[in-house]
C-alpha cells in the first residue's frame, strides 16, 4: 500500500495542476511587468500557438489568476492582467529562473539592476530574524 501524500506533495500536485505547464507560466511571467492585450502576449510568449494561449487564458481566469478586461465591443477584444493570486506567483518563478540560472550554463543570472551582482533567493524566518540562502536552506527547511 502506498504512502499517503505529505502536506507539500498535496499542494505542489494542486498549484501544478493550476500552472504546472510550460506555456502557463510564460503567460503569468509576460502579465508580471503589468496588463497586455492578446497580440501583445503572442509577441511576448514565443512559440505559443494561438489556440494554446486562449486555452491557458482561459484556465488561468477559471483559477482567479488572471482577469480580462474588454476594451472594444465590436469585435470582443480585452486585456489581460494578474489578479493579487496571479502576482504572487513572481516569487516562484524567481526561485526557478534562479535555479535555472544555477544549474545551466546557458542561462544569465538574475542581477541587482544597481551594481549588476547576480542576486541569490533567500528564504527568511521572522520568528528567528535569521535569513537563510535558498539553495543552503536544504534541511532547515521543513514543510507543515
Amino acid at each position: 500500500m502506498p504512502e499517503p501524500a505529505t502536506p507539500v506533495v498535496e499542494a505542489l500536485d494542486r498549484a501544478l495542476a493550476a500552472v504546472g505547464d510550460r506555456w502557463t507560466l510564460l503567460i503569468v511571467a509576460a502579465l508580471l511587468d503589468g496588463p497586455r492585450r492578446y497580440g501583445d502576449l503572442q509577441e511576448a510568449v514565443t512559440g505559443i500557438a494561438t489556440n494554446v494561449l486562449t486555452q491557458r487564458l482561459r484556465s488561468l481566469q477559471e483559477e482567479g489568476l488572471v482577469a480580462a478586461e474588454p476594451y472594444s465591443d465590436r469585435p470582443a477584444r480585452y486585456s489581460y492582467e494578474l489578479s493579487q493570486g496571479g502576482r504572487e506567483l513572481a516569487g516562484a518563478l524567481r526561485l526557478l529562473a534562479d535555479w535555472a540560472a544555477r544549474h545551466r550554463s546557458d542561462v544569465e543570472p538574475l542581477r541587482h539592476s544597481v551594481c549588476g551582482t547576480p542576486l541569490e533567493a533567500a528564504w527568511y524566518c521572522p520568528t528567528c530574524d535569521v535569513v537563510e540562502r535558498a539553495a543552503d536552506a536544504g534541511e532547515e527547511l521543513h514543510f507543515a
